[in-house]
C-alpha cells in the first residue's frame, strides 16, 4: 500500500527557508526556459456571489527528477481581516512513473515562500549591485516573506514600509526591526516609501495603481507581486512604459497580467514590450539590466512549475530529515 507524505504549514516553513528556495526557483525557471517543464495556464473558477475564487495549477517536469504536480488554491480577499492568509489550498506531488500520489502539502506556506524566492531570483539578476534602499508596499503575507527575500538578494541598508493603514506599517516595522540590523521605518504614503528607493516591492490587493512613475528613481528595480488577474494592477502605465519589463512567463502575462494588459490597452506600450522571461536571462538567452539608470520591473504572476519544484524539494528533504507525517493511502 502506498504511503503519502503530509506536510503542514509549519513543516513547510521549517523545511523550505527562503534562502534555500531561491536557488530551487532559479533552477525551475531555467528548466522552463529550456523547455523541460510543461504547464497550461491556470484555470480559475469565479462563481457568481461566492466569497472567493479557486484556481487549479497543474504542471510536469521532465528529466532526472520528473514529476507531476498540481496546486489547488482558493483566493479569499477578506481572509486577512480574519487573521487568515488570503491564499488557502494544497499542493500535490505525483510520481512520473506510475502517477501515484506522493505528497500533500500546505499551499499557503509554499505560495508565500516560493513567490518571494522568485522575486529574490529576479532581484539578484536585475537590480543594481549597490541597491539597498528598499520600499515595501503592503504588510500582508507576501510583504513579510519579501523582506527576507530582498535581504537574501542584496545588502539592504534601509527599509521604508507603507500600508493602507499606518498602524499596520508601524506594527510591521516594530516586528521586523527585531529580526534585522538595518533600520525599518513606517511611512504614511506609498510616495514616501518609494521616493529614493532602488528596490521596490508592491505586494498589495489594490485594484487600481498605487505607484506612479514620478516617484520611481532612475535605476530602480521593482518586484510587482500583488495582482495576478487581468482586471487589477498596482503600477501605472507610465511606469511600465518607462521600464524594461521582465516576467515569469510570457503566456501568463499576456493572459493574466493586469499591470501589463492595462498599459497595453491604454496604448502606453506595444505587444513586444516584454524584454524577457527571467528563465531566459538565467540561461543566457536574453540580457538582463543593460545600464545603471535603467528601471527594471519584474511582473510576478506565480507559476505551477514553481509549486512543483518546491514540492519536490520538500519531499526529498522531508525524507532525508524524517519530517512530516506518512499516511497509508
Amino acid at each position: 500500500m502506498t504511503k503519502i507524505l503530509v506536510l503542514t504549514h509549519d513543516e513547510v516553513e521549517e523545511l523550505l527557508p527562503i534562502r534555500e528556495c531561491i536557488p530551487v526557483m532559479a533552477e525551475a525557471l531555467a528548466e522552463l526556459a529550456r523547455g523541460n517543464a510543461y504547464q497550461p495556464l491556470r484555470m480559475v473558477i469565479t462563481p457568481p456571489g461566492a466569497a472567493g475564487d479557486m484556481a487549479l495549477m497543474p504542471s510536469y517536469r521532465s528529466g532526472e527528477r520528473a514529476a507531476y504536480g498540481v496546486k489547488t488554491v482558493c483566493f479569499f480577499p477578506e481572509n486577512p481581516s480574519k487573521g487568515l492568509d488570503s491564499h488557502q489550498g494544497s499542493v500535490m506531488l505525483f510520481s512520473a512513473e506510475s502517477g501515484e500520489l506522493m505528497a500533500l502539502m500546505n499551499a499557503s506556506a509554499i505560495t508565500a515562500i516560493r513567490t518571494a524566492a522568485v522575486s529574490g531570483v529576479a532581484t539578484q539578476l536585475l537590480a543594481r549591485e549597490d541597491a539597498g534602499e528598499l520600499a515595501i508596499i503592503g504588510t500582508g503575507v507576501q510583504a513579510r516573506t519579501h523582506i527576507e527575500a530582498m535581504a537574501c538578494a542584496r545588502p539592504i541598508k534601509r527599509v521604508r514600509v507603507a500600508s493602507r493603514d499606518f498602524r499596520h506599517a508601524r506594527s510591521f516595522a516594530e516586528e521586523f526591526s527585531l529580526r534585522y540590523s538595518f533600520p525599518i521605518e513606517p511611512v504614511d504614503s506609498v510616495e514616501a516609501a518609494v521616493r529614493g528607493a532602488d528596490l521596490i516591492v508592491t505586494a498589495t490587493t489594490a485594484a487600481e495603481p498605487i505607484l506612479k512613475r514620478g516617484w520611481v528613481s532612475a535605476g530602480a528595480h521593482l518586484n510587482v507581486v500583488g495582482s495576478s488577474i487581468p482586471t487589477t494592477r498596482e503600477v501605472d502605465s507610465a511606469t511600465i512604459a518607462a521600464s524594461s519589463l521582465f516576467v515569469d512567463r510570457r503566456e501568463s502575462t499576456i493572459n493574466e497580467g493586469g499591470d501589463y494588459l492595462f498599459a497595453l490597452r491604454e496604448g502606453a506600450i506595444g505587444p513586444d514590450h516584454i524584454k524577457a522571461e527571467v528563465g531566459e536571462v538565467l540561461v543566457g538567452a536574453k540580457p538582463g539590466r543593460t545600464s545603471p539608470d535603467e528601471i527594471t520591473v519584474f511582473k510576478s504572476l506565480g507559476l505551477a512549475i514553481e509549486d512543483l519544484a518546491s514540492a519536490d524539494y520538500l519531499y526529498r528533504k522531508a525524507k532525508e530529515n524524517q519530517k512530516g507525517t506518512w499516511v497509508e493511502f
